[in-house]
This record gives structure tokens, C-alpha cells and sequence, in this order.
């Protein structure tokens, strides 16, 4: 036994949503079969929802912690005009503008980090606020227009970053997948991820326990705008044109994807495997309704139903694993004490160390 219900309850919440993606993409295919079951829309979903995937990992970081970063699209609305800015008007080399732009989120993730623990502000209210002032920014630089490259265009090798493919699929899955295997390494195998982990159960005893609560939550929130910086190079390269308001269509998918991936894979909390299977339950479903001939309008309902949906299950993942836990506390079997130990020949104690 696993927990209260079984293995089969416990595989069944930890790949749900990869069967409910599967099942979908049976369910077009069999509604669509000349249009979706093909390598075109394979490609389309992987190309289209690489920066909505890069977005969700971003938010997903400092969920880890108990903390929501919302200006994670204004962010990105900034950085892709900004890298357009650099290297368009201002004739950077394109690889520094783009390592200047991803610094600069790590910066700004910074800044967030610090607002909400030095400042004592909650989560919301601040990144809200710090998002509110990005997109100002955003503003002043492209001056409420867009910015558009000249005839020659933009640099092949930066548009490339975007368009080009790799063994025959889009090359940004492979961003997708690189970034989600390094979050799932340090998440997963290292302290550093585990320290994450436990100020986002409980702050009180993380600090109890030496964890420096706040740093913590600092290097969330710097790993967030990295990502988010890196998110904004990639839509640039995408769009090829600067546009101050594109990036607030990305934020509701990006915590859509976020929270629900906190019901897959590793149930009750955020993790970058599940937020990646959330992403291709969004792109499948999403791309059969577009294909469906579905209104505009769907998609915001989609969107918003979705979140809804997720919310509602992160929660009840959350409370079911730590029930789980107490009800495997309860039912261990009482050991009796160890006697006091006493000296051994080698100067140590029995049963523990010197």
C-alpha cells in the first residue's frame, strides 16, 4: 500500500493528465482525421506552445515556495521589445542584446523577491504592482507603438532561435524540454530544491529548522525572471516585431498550466514535469477546439474554466497528500524506545555517533 487508496489511486492522480491528453488527442483525431492526427499539427502545437510552456515554468518557480509572481507577463512584454529595441534601434549585436534582456529579468526577478520578503508586501500585491510599472516602462520605450525592422530584417541566426527545427521537430520543444529537465533536476535532486520545498509547506519551520526563508524566496523569484527573460527572446524572435501589449495574453495559460501541472506527476505540489504535461492538455485541447472552428471567445473560457479546474484540484491534491501522510503516521507501528545508550570500547555511544 502506497497510501489510503491503493497504488492504483496514486497512479491514477500522478498520470491522469497524461491519459486525459492522450484521450483527447484520441478524441480529435477521431472528430478531425484528415487535420489533426498529422505531423503538421505536431509541429504547430510544439512550436505555438513553446513560450506559453517556458511561461508556466516560469511562474511555476515560485509557486514552489508558497509566492505568485504576476508580473511574469508584463516581464515579458518588456523583454521582447526590449531585445527588438536593442538590436533594431540601437544596433547591438543580437546575442549581447539577448544575454543583456535575460540578465535583466534575473534582475527584475530580484527585485520582486525582495519587495515581497524584505518588504513584508504580500505576493500579489507586489508583483501586481512591480508588473504595473514594467508595462510603463514598456510604454516609454516603444512610445505606446510597435517596433519594426527596417527592409533588411532581423539577423537570420536570432529569427533562427525560433524557426529553425532539430531531428525534424520544432527547436524551441527542445528549450521546453532542456528547461524543464534542469528545474526537475535541482527541484527534485538537490538541496537547493528541497529548501524550496519546505518553505513553501511551511515557512515557520523552514526557519526553525536554519533554512533562510528569505533568500529562498529571493532565488525563486530571480530563477522565475531569468526564465521569463529567456521567454522574452524566444517571442521576439517569434513575432519579429515589438508589440507593448502582447505579453498579458500569455499570463492567464502561464498559471493555468502552472497550477495544474501541481495535480500531475508529483500531486499536492508544483513540480516541472507536470507543468509540461498541463501545457500539452492546454495545446491539444485548445488546438482541437481552433480546428473545430470554435468561436474566438472559447479561448478565454477555455482558459479561465481551466484555472478554475486547476485550482479547485491543486488544493485537493494538497490536502489528500498530507491526509495521506497523517494516516500513515497514524497506522505506523509503535517502536518502543531505545534504552539509554551508553559507552562503547570505541569512545562513541551505542546506537548513534560521538
Amino acid at each position: 500500500m502506497t497510501g489510503p487508496r491503493g497504488p492504483g489511486g496514486h497512479l491514477i492522480g500522478a498520470y491522469g493528465l497524461v491519459a486525459l491528453t492522450a484521450l483527447l488527442f484520441l478524441v480529435f483525431s477521431l472528430l478531425l482525421p484528415r487535420t489533426f492526427p498529422t505531423l503538421d499539427t505536431v509541429d504547430s502545437i510544439l512550436s505555438s506552445q513553446s513560450i506559453p510552456a517556458v511561461l508556466a515554468l516560469a511562474a511555476m518557480v515560485p509557486i514552489v515556495t508558497g509566492a505568485f509572481d504576476l508580473s511574469i507577463g508584463y516581464g515579458l512584454g518588456l523583454a521582447h521589445v526590449m531585445v527588438l529595441q536593442l538590436v533594431v534601434n540601437d544596433g547591438w549585436p543580437w546575442p549581447l542584446a539577448c544575454l543583456a534582456v535575460i540578465v535583466g529579468g534575473a534582475v527584475v526577478g530580484v527585485l520582486n523577491g525582495v519587495i515581497v520578503e524584505f518588504g513584508r508586501i504580500d505576493s500579489f500585491i507586489a508583483t501586481l504592482g512591480t508588473g504595473s510599472m514594467l508595462l510603463a516602462v514598456t510604454g516609454w520605450i516603444t512610445d505606446g507603438g510597435r517596433i519594426v525592422p527596417g527592409p533588411q530584417g532581423l539577423p537570420a541566426a536570432f529569427t533562427d532561435l525560433y524557426d529553425s527545427t532539430f531531428l525534424g521537430l520544432p527547436v524551441p520543444a527542445f528549450y521546453v524540454l532542456a528547461l524543464a529537465v534542469a528545474l526537475w533536476l535541482v527541484l527534485e535532486r538537490l538541496p537547493l530544491g528541497r529548501y524550496l520545498y519546505v518553505v513553501g509547506s511551511n515557512p515557520r519551520a523552514a526557519d526553525l529548522v536554519g533554512i533562510p526563508v528569505r533568500k529562498y524566496t529571493v532565488y525563486a523569484f530571480a530563477a522565475s525572471g531569468l526564465i521569463v527573460g529567456f521567454a522574452g527572446v524566444l517571442l521576439a524572435a517569434q513575432q519579429q516585431i515589438g508589440n507593448p501589449s502582447v505579453g498579458l495574453d500569455y499570463l492567464l495559460p502561464a498559471f493555468v498550466g502552472a497550477l495544474l501541472g501541481s495535480t500531475a506527476i508529483k500531486p499536492g505540489r508544483p513540480n516541472a514535469m507536470g507543468t509540461v504535461v498541463a501545457v500539452a492538455v492546454l495545446a491539444v485541447g485548445l488546438t482541437g477546439i481552433g480546428q473545430l472552428g470554435a468561436d474566438f471567445w472559447t479561448v478565454p473560457l477555455f482558459h479561465g474554466g481551466t484555472l478554475l479546474l486547476a485550482v479547485g484540484l491543486a488544493g485537493y491534491s494538497a490536502r489528500r497528500r498530507l491526509r495521506t501522510g497523517a494516516v500513515t503516521a497514524r497506522d505506523a507501528p509503535n517502536v518502543p524506545p531505545k534504552p539509554p545508550s551508553s559507552p562503547t570500547q570505541d569512545g562513541g555511544t551505542a546506537g548513534g555517533t560521538p
